[in-house]
Order: structure tokens, then sequence, then C-alpha cells
């Protein structure tokens, strides 16, 4: 019991932590305190420590001997090694899914995009991500591939941080949503070479913008 407790004081602080560094509310080069963290979730320091090193691993936070743990700015080349292999995988993924997909997966990719025009209406794009996010794992789930979705994420989390950046400072999000509607109808049809093409354009718009969003934001980016 004592042991689980543990477990679920370091996942909250990891969850906690990831949140707000992912979407800037904790700003690249801050210093995270063990011991203020500690008193303001009234937990012990030993999760807490635990949850940074989770981060570190995630190359979201720097744990330095002399200086502490500090948070990282943005690697762009991390960005484009996770953005490369998203691609690489993805394109198999969407191309496999044009065979695979049934009425119920269509059902549940077409919700998912009426919630994401609604949320484009209301301009939340914190829950734009996360339906974008779900989509994309739709056609994993498509292909019984769950696992190399959770590799994927793992291994985008800097490319992730660099989406939720441009969400938040770009305010054009119908594009977005354009493509996640053709890809949607090259399953519905089953065109593979079609739904290559909407998912390399649509993994390559963060790639076209970045320049843009390191000018705006160059405390953000190393």
């Amino acid at each position: 019991m004592v042991q689980n407790q543990k477990v679920s004081s370091r996942m909250y602080v990891y969850s906690n932590l990831k949140g707000k560094i992912m979407n800037g509310e904790i700003a690249p080069g801050t210093k995270l305190s063990e011991q203020e963290i500690s008193e303001k979730l009234g937990i012990s320091r030993t999760p807490v420590r635990e949850a940074f090193l989770q981060l570190a691993q995630e190359y979201l936070v720097g744990i330095y001997p002399q200086r502490g743990t500090i948070v990282t700015k943005i690697d762009l080349q991390l960005v484009e090694e996770g953005r490369f292999v998203r691609e690489h995988i993805e394109k198999a993924i969407v191309v496999e899914a044009c065979k695979k997909v049934n009425s119920a997966h269509l059902i549940e990719l077409e919700t998912n995009i009426t919630l994401q025009e609604f949320s484009l209406k209301k301009g939340t794009f914190q829950q734009l991500f996360e339906l974008d996010d779900e989509f994309h794992q739709l056609f994993y789930k498509i292909c019984g591939k769950q696992r190399t979705w959770e590799m994927i994420k793992r291994m985008n989390v800097q490319f992730d941080r660099l989406r939720l950046l441009r969400l938040a400072s770009n305010h054009d999000w119908k594009n977005i949503i354009l493509q996640h509607i053709a890809l949607f109808e090259a399953l519905k049809t089953g065109n593979p070479d079609e739904a290559e093409k909407v998912i390399v354009e649509h993994l390559r718009l963060v790639e076209i913008e970045k320049s843009t969003l390191r000018e705006q934001k160059p405390e953000f980016f190393v």
C-alpha cells in the first residue's frame, strides 16, 4: 500500500510538472526546487526527486550537480529526429489503416473531428492538441499497434513541445483540421496514396514554422 502511494505521488508530481513545462507555464531556464515542490504539494521529497529523474529522461529538465534541476529549452535537433521517425512510421500506419478501417473506426474518427471543430470555435488550443493526439492514436488502434504509438510519444516529447508552442502562438488552426478531414476521407475511400501524401504534409507543418517560432520566442530554444 505504501509503495502504491509512493508511485501515485511520483506520477502526480511528474504529470503536473510535465503538463506545465509542455504548455510553457513553466518556462525554459526555470530552476525547480525539490523542497519547494514538496512543501507546496504536501508530499515527501522522494517522489519529487523521482519525478525529476523521469522528466530528465525525456529531456524536459536537466539535473546539474552544482546548479540544481533546470527546465530545458527546446532542442530542434531532437524535434527533427522525433518528427523524422514519426513521419516514416505513420506513413506505413495510415497505408495499413486504409486496409483495416471499418465503420466503427470511421465513426470514432468523425466524432473526433467534430470535437476538433468545436474546439476551434472555442479557441481552446490545449483541447485541440489533445484531440489531435487522439485522432492520430486512432490510426495505430486500427492497425493494432498501440505499443508503437506509445514508443512514438516517448520519442516525440520535444516535437510535442514545439507543436504546443505553435498552437499557442498561431491561432490559424483551420488548416490542421482540414488535413485531418482529408486523412479521414482517404481512409473512408480506401486511398492509401492520398493518406500517405496528406500525413507527410501534416507532420511537416511544424518543420515549416519552426524558424518563425524561434524568432518569436528565442528564449524557448537552444
